[in-house]
């Protein structure tokens, strides 16, 4: 009761809530819109343009952003954070998982690299010494943007002027983080983007409790995902593994459940000798998942059996073919966000 009672006291104040009026001028964001490899689809822009417009108002906007696994939603968020940055404000990225928050790390370090922009990272691979260091340049305004998961939540993080706060997958946090996350946000504008939305924020958008945008249109040249429900068979997993392999390409093979993953490893190489195939899952220590990931975006190895850790948001545009183990164990928005792992090119 007293919770829920907070939770409506908090979404009141929220919408009577005021935050930084951001302002960019046309020709400041298309600098940074020319280093964008792509042509923006038709629901990028419009997304972009509603943005845009609520950060130059005084009311603090509460938008979540719905589009599907890479339709470029980041790109959206990068846009603003770059908005709020030239404003003179801070920009805070949330994201659920450490892989995820490194990946976005490197997406905005290649995007912002052109521009006089401090970004940092906090997270539990990190020292002490390292995290006391963030915080306290964080808190003196000498970081412009810090992407962070959820040691962002802490109580002894404070901005020194926090414009815009962007959670990444937000269904993944919990009611109670989520109103963590809002307390952050109080004096800012606050993004939420997911591919899979839970009940309760679509609920919120309908009740007119906060906006939403969607982005429905894939990006040109993207192929849907073909998805094929089956009965598991060793021929199957076979020609499909072969097929993509043999065309070039890399394959995950999902299986959440770390006791047996040595077991399917054997099967694979019995199954495909010609094949290499590791495993990652978050039982091990940060240098060997790091180190698999890498070794798997430089096509060093051909087939990734991992438990559902790459399930948000790694992004490998030469694997296009998934194989789901046991997806009867598995939760819907799960499965969509695996599935969304493939396929993440042209």
């Amino acid at each position: 009761d007293i919770f829920a009672k907070s939770l409506l006291d908090q979404h009141a104040l929220r919408h009577a809530q005021t935050a930084p009026k951001i302002s960019i001028s046309g020709a400041d964001l298309a600098q940074f819109c020319e280093y964008f490899p792509y042509t923006e689809t038709e629901d990028q822009l419009k997304s972009i343009g509603v943005i845009l417009d609520d950060i130059n108002k005084k009311k603090a906007m509460n938008r979540l952003l719905c589009g599907d696994v890479g339709f470029g939603k980041t790109e959206v968020a990068m846009r603003a954070a770059f908005a709020t940055v030239f404003s003179g404000y801070q920009a805070a990225f949330l994201a659920p998982t450490t892989v995820l928050a490194q990946q976005h790390l490197n997406t905005f370090n290649d995007r912002f690299g052109h521009f006089p922009i401090k970004i940092a990272t906090l997270s539990r691979l990190m020292t002490k010494q390292q995290q006391t260091l963030v915080k306290k340049e964080l808190a003196e305004g000498k970081i412009d943007i810090i992407i962070a998961t959820h040691s962002l939540l802490g109580k002894e993080i404070s901005f020194a002027n926090l414009g815009l706060l962007i959670i990444d997958e937000e269904h993944k946090f919990g009611v109670k983080q989520k109103e963590m996350i809002q307390a952050i946000g109080a004096r800012s504008h606050v993004l939420a983007m997911s591919a899979t939305p839970i009940p309760r924020s679509l609920h919120m958008s309908l009740a007119k409790l906060r906006d939403m945008s969607i982005i429905a249109t894939p990006p040109k040249n993207r192929q849907s995902i073909t998805t094929f429900v089956d009965v598991y068979n060793e021929t199957m997993v076979r020609e499909a593994l072969t097929r993509e392999i043999q065309r070039g390409g890399q394959c995950y093979v999902i299986h959440n459940d770390i006791r047996s993953l040595e077991i399917i490893k054997e099967t694979l190489q019995r199954l495909l000798p010609q094949a290499q195939c590791r495993i990652m899952h978050a039982k091990q220590s940060k240098v060997i998942l790091e180190q698999t990931m890498i070794d798997f975006q430089k096509g060093l190895f051909d087939i990734l059996l991992a438990t559902t850790i790459i399930e948000s948001g790694i992004d490998i545009a030469n694997a296009n073919t998934i194989l789901l183990l046991r997806a009867d164990l598995l939760g819907l928005s799960q499965i969509h966000q695996l599935r969304g792992r493939v396929g993440r090119s042209h």
